[in-house]
């Protein structure tokens, strides 16, 4: 493949999927090429060694990876420390479940949300939605420094992207998710999170 002897990701700057894998880069501490490629505008490269185009894209010497999920977690075998799953394999399951929830009940309304041929009335019931979901949980924020965990973990990676954007999103939480608003300000302040950010992210909370 050749594009680079480091590991190098192609990534979309303002997408969360990408977001995600370099939040469990930034976690790690790996040394990696970030490789922007705007949306709509595929590199060449990457179309070259990617048959879907699709971002992000891993390479890892002779190793290829093109879907979050299982980037993710090659990235956690891989670099197994600091670990980002549960030991146990009961504890790894429900972490593969969470991740799984937040997928189908936040990430998917968000990615209609964001999409631009979404009409606005579905927009709007869709955001109505994702905040009142968000607001039923806020209380589970509040039992341990991250999310249902004491260190973090990939559900952290699969979310905290997704909460980033709420102010892309038009959503804004009440004074009364303060438990999750908490959680928010602590993760966002976190040195691997501020890592992970690309400049079109930090622009869209004007960082």
């Amino acid at each position: 493949m050749g594009v680079t002897n480091r590991l190098a990701c192609y990534s979309d700057p303002a997408d969360h999927y990408s977001h995600r894998v370099r939040m469990v880069l930034a976690e790690k501490g790996v040394a990696v090429q970030i490789l922007d490629v705007e949306p709509g505008l595929n590199s060449g490269k990457l179309t070259e060694i990617n048959p879907y185009g699709t971002l992000p894209t891993l390479i890892d010497r002779d190793l290829l990876l093109y879907e979050p999920g299982v980037i993710m977690e090659y990235l956690e075998e891989r670099y197994p420390h600091p670990p980002l799953l549960p030991v146990y394999p009961v504890a790894r399951a429900n972490s593969r479940l969470l991740m799984y929830r937040i997928q189908s009940d936040w990430c998917v309304p968000a990615d209609r949300i964001l999409d631009r041929r979404t009409e606005e009335t579905v927009c709007n019931q869709l955001r109505k939605e994702l905040r009142e979901s968000l607001l039923g949980v806020s209380p589970l924020f509040a039992e341990k420094p991250f999310f249902l965990s004491e260190e973090p973990s990939l559900v952290d990676c699969c979310l905290l992207p997704i909460l980033w954007r709420l102010p892309l999103l038009g959503i804004e939480l009440p004074r009364n998710a303060k438990p999750l608003l908490e959680y928010m300000e602590r993760q966002f302040a976190r040195q691997a999170f501020q890592a992970s950010l690309s400049a079109v992210e930090r622009d869209m909370r004007q960082l």
